[in-house]
């Protein structure tokens, strides 16, 4: 476990059928940054510093993870961990 890994990962809707799965800090910088502009607030605005601060050592980690989860609840984008893994195993196992 590197030391910006978050203690557990997080998923997001990225799209309507896409989840994405946000592990780290790296994660939750790029996909903040790749936020549509006209959705972006101050939520978004404070997770994504947070996430900044922490990726370049100056905020815990577990800040980041806070903010970006705070960030993903708000927007109406954070999916059920155990739903997302069931979901991405069964793909896995459909393209293999």
């Amino acid at each position: 476990m590197k030391a910006e890994d978050f203690s557990s990962p997080m998923f997001v809707k990225r799209d309507a059928y896409i989840v994405q799965e946000i592990a780290n800090v790296a994660d939750a910088v790029d996909f903040s940054n790749d936020w549509p502009e006209e959705q972006k607030d101050l939520t978004h605005q404070t997770a994504l510093q947070a996430c900044s601060d922490a990726y370049d050592g100056h905020k815990p980690v577990s800040a980041a993870h806070q903010a970006f989860l705070e960030f993903a609840t708000s927007a109406a984008i954070l999916e059920n961990p155990i739903s997302a893994m069931q979901w991405t195993a069964a793909c896995k196992k459909f393209l293999a």
